[in-house]
């Protein structure tokens, strides 16, 4: 059973997290995805405090370390696709963490809390475990040039909307808009990678 739906782990982690952000949304009254962080609907006090761990952050944690567990498991692996393997299960741990210990409500607070702090370092875990997956994809010898390719415009979008999201948090506008676009281009990619496991 596990070997017929773990290639597809990284398609139903994408298609998981874009439902389960919908659903915690639409029961947190006036949500904005354009204007807030996804991590708004856990945060501390917050009306969906104890839904959005359970919808999104538990069950995605298991898809991400799943699928990376799939990938140490191929046969001849090579050393670039077990540290991909590996950064897709640290993003899975990242992942756990922050939903375990929730930002504060205020995601401009200037003394956070130490579950704040917990929460930032999972995510800091979360971005770069799938920055160096994708920066050495187009390296890894397991790979089609197609799929190089692909991993190597993923990694420009996601880096360029990181940059931006940079920029809308300092202006304070439309900050949820330019996660979700950073976000976005690593869950295609990781989409992208089951994939190329498929086909």
């Amino acid at each position: 059973m596990y070997l017929t739906i773990a290639p597809y782990l990284g398609l139903i982690a994408t298609a998981w997290m874009i439902v389960g952000v919908a659903i915690a949304g639409k029961r947190y009254p006036n949500y904005s995805h354009v204007n807030q962080f996804c991590s708004e609907l856990g945060a501390s006090g917050s009306p969906t405090e104890k839904l959005s761990p359970r919808i999104n952050n538990f069950p995605l944690s298991m898809l991400f370390v799943a699928f990376g567990w799939f990938i140490l498991q191929q046969p001849e692996v090579s050393t670039l696709l077990v540290i991909i393997g590996w950064s897709i299960v640290a993003h899975g741990v990242g992942t756990l963490v922050a939903g375990v210990f929730p930002m504060d409500a205020d995601p401009y607070i200037e003394k956070p809390s130490t579950r704040c702090q917990v929460h930032t370092f999972a995510g800091v875990v979360m971005l770069f475990s799938l920055i160096i997956a994708m920066l050495i994809a187009p390296f890894a010898s397991d790979f089609t040039y197609t799929f190089k390719l692909f991993s190597i415009l993923c990694l420009v979008a996601h880096l360029y909307f990181t940059f931006s999201l940079a920029n809308a948090y300092q202006n304070r506008q439309k900050i949820g808009l330019h996660q979700r676009l950073s976000y976005g281009a690593q869950l295609i990619w990781l989409s992208g990678l089951s994939v190329e496991f498929v086909v």
